[in-house]
């Protein structure tokens, strides 16, 4: 193992992280959300990296082989997390068609507490079949497949793509909040999200 097999490995991870997670999907819309909120985005963000940093990790391990070899475990997944996915996104539905949940001036409800809050990203996330088969699955064969004693660094790689991702996402938000600021720009991202949360659950309840 040398110094440019290292970098290789590492620059791989990082690319092919960010490839998987920069997309517009339910776990990146909530954290959009919330950050433009300033609602919770410490320990949002820290709930994100830390999952995918234990996933990929697994992954490196070798751990995909029991998802390929228990398949029923990511049906089951598929469909409570579905069935998670439509309910939020009804719930987005409402907000975007209930004015008095618009103004980004009101005090936070109760549902949008700290518990609350963790509660629903850990739910996008680890009820999400397809971050299993993203990282323990496709990670986890890119990394054993690099030169011996390189995978860990892919895997730091792809970790770091995650903690960047998500404290880009989660904290620079906040710089759209002078829009937000708008009942009718809270309308539209809420329209947004409940599309997104809707047509991600319709696809992964079908399991496309």
């Amino acid at each position: 193992m040398n110094a440019p097999e290292i970098f290789h490995a590492a620059a791989l991870g990082l690319g092919t992280g960010l490839a998987l997670i920069v997309a517009i999907g339910a776990q990146n819309a909530f954290v959009l959300r919330q950050g433009i909120l300033g609602r919770h985005v410490g320990p949002i963000v820290v709930v994100c990296a830390l999952s995918d940093a234990i996933l990929i990790a697994a992954g490196v391990m070798g751990t995909g082989v029991v998802i390929n070899a228990v398949p029923a475990l990511v049906v089951v997944l598929r469909y409570v997390g579905a069935a998670f996915l439509l309910c939020y996104a009804v719930m987005a539905a409402r907000r975007a068609l209930a004015p008095q949940a618009l103004n980004i001036n009101n005090g936070p409800p109760a549902s949008s507490g700290l518990l609350a809050s963790l509660a629903t990203i850990l739910a996008l996330t680890w009820l999400n079949p397809h971050v299993y088969l993203d990282t323990l699955v496709l990670l986890g064969t890119i990394a054993n497949s690099q030169a011996p004693g390189t995978q860990w660094w892919f895997g730091a790689g792809a970790i770091l793509a995650s903690i960047l991702w998500f404290s880009s996402l989660g904290y620079g938000a906040r710089f759209l909040r002078g829009i937000f600021a708008k009942p009718a720009a809270w309308r539209v991202l809420d329209g947004l999200i409940a599309i997104v949360m809707a047509s991600i659950g319709i696809i992964t309840a079908l399991g496309a």
